[in-house]
């Protein structure tokens, strides 16, 4: 995010649970618990594609019996289940994409032996990454959550409004729908919105048989942004815009073809950071697309909540195969009270960065993270489960003892 004006305006987009993309996340996460529930050590790599009435998952997997054989024959069935509990929970029962209707194809096959041998541990040698990469992490003081403000506010928008559809409070809303926040900083510091925009998926008519027009829509909608936001910080109606085009009806993959990992933007920090390029969803813990992404946010976060910086990026990379990332940096834009090299040096000594060392720390080969996947992966609660335990902050201590911070 550029920083060299006094003034300036930062945008930043979410999508809901029902976006085609995310139900595709949601399908691809849940076959990944699935697995680490029968067996904490299982590999899974499972990319998921929706169109109308139909869903794809493909990939390569290894785990217990009960799922795959040992000649890398997947058990269908239970993965179909799966995959039509995912799309039932997200609530799509609509004639172009139906959990109980849609055709589904599972063509998961067992694991590559030659990506097993070259990460597997074996003898004197550590678990190795699964792959070559760069993955970053970022916290900022803009949020109670350490996130950058808009891409926060984006998702809290969509959540307010799926939650009051799942209670039934809002029954004209539809499952697919996309958020996008700008906000003016001064000297550094949001202080309120400029542009809103909603597009939500909605029915057809009323009640009373009336068809619904995108004022009808942006009365529903009104009351979650307000509640999203805080004081004072909505923008003018003008520049307040809910469905645009006038007419959302049709949503969803019916309307348009998802694919897991197309939104890893919006999973991130909405554009306020830099992104290795891999996606999350789909993947064990033993792939250092996720897992090191989650472990950068980790060290970042709690960078910044022991005070020391307003700002932290963190950047780790590997090369497959190598348990031991290749770079550890820091950058605190000029914000940091302490020199970054010696940062990176202690949070190094605080917590192992192999891809072993962060899954042990993060006790990350749990069934975590079908929940992870609409709303973002960071700027969450940490659970009493172990879920988003990478949003925890119990290194502020050993970090402030390090650098004399009171």
């Amino acid at each position: 995010m550029a920083r060299n004006s006094s003034s300036y305006l930062f945008t930043s987009e979410s999508v809901s649970e029902g976006h085609p993309d995310k139900v595709c996340d949601q399908i691809s996460d849940a076959v990944l618990d699935l697995f680490l529930k029968a067996d904490p050590y299982s590999r899974v790599a499972c990319e998921t594609l929706t169109t109308t009435n139909r869903i794809v998952l493909a990939g390569e997997v290894r785990g217990p019996a009960s799922l795959v054989s040992k000649s890398g024959k997947v058990n269908k069935k239970k993965i179909e289940e799966v995959a039509r509990a995912t799309v039932k929970k997200i609530g799509y029962e609509q004639e172009g994409f139906h959990w109980k209707t849609a055709k589904v194809d599972v063509l998961l096959h067992g694991q590559s032996a030659d990506i097993a041998v070259g990460v597997d541990a074996a003898g004197n040698k550590d678990e190795g990454a699964g792959d070559q990469g760069i993955m970053f992490g970022y916290a900022c003081d803009e949020t109670p959550e350490l996130m950058p403000a808009p891409i926060q506010l984006s998702h809290n928008i969509l959540k307010l409004m799926a939650d009051a559809r799942h209670s039934g409070k809002e029954p004209l809303l539809g499952p697919d729908a996309k958020s996008q926040v700008t906000l003016l900083y001064k000297n550094g510091k949001p202080t309120g919105a400029t542009a809103i925009v909603v597009s939500t998926q909605h029915a057809a008519k009323d009640k009373k048989g009336r068809e619904l027009e995108s004022g009808d829509i942006k009365r529903i909608v009104r009351p979650y942004v307000l509640k999203a936001l805080p004081k004072g910080w909505m923008c003018d109606d003008e520049h307040f815009y809910v469905n645009p085009t006038g007419r959302f009806v049709i949503g969803g993959p019916d309307g348009d073809a998802g694919l897991t990992g197309r939104k890893i933007i919006v999973d991130t920090y909405g554009g306020a950071a830099p992104h290795g390029g891999g996606a999350f969803s789909g993947k064990d813990p033993t792939k250092v697309d996720r897992s090191a992404a989650y472990a950068a946010r980790y060290l970042a976060k709690n960078v910044v909540a022991a005070g020391l910086a307003s700002r932290c990026l963190i950047q780790l990379s590997y090369a497959i195969g190598v348990a031991h990332p290749l770079s550890v940096y820091v950058s605190t834009f000029g914000t940091g009270k302490a020199d970054e090299a010696k940062i990176s040096k202690v949070l190094q000594e605080l917590v192992s960065l192999s891809p072993r060392g962060i899954r042990e720390h993060l006790k990350l080969n749990r069934p975590i993270y079908a929940r992870t996947a609409a709303y973002g992966h960071f700027g969450r609660k940490p659970e009493k489960d172990g879920g988003f335990s990478w949003e925890k902050t119990d290194l502020v201590k050993d970090l402030k003892s390090a650098f004399n911070v009171k």
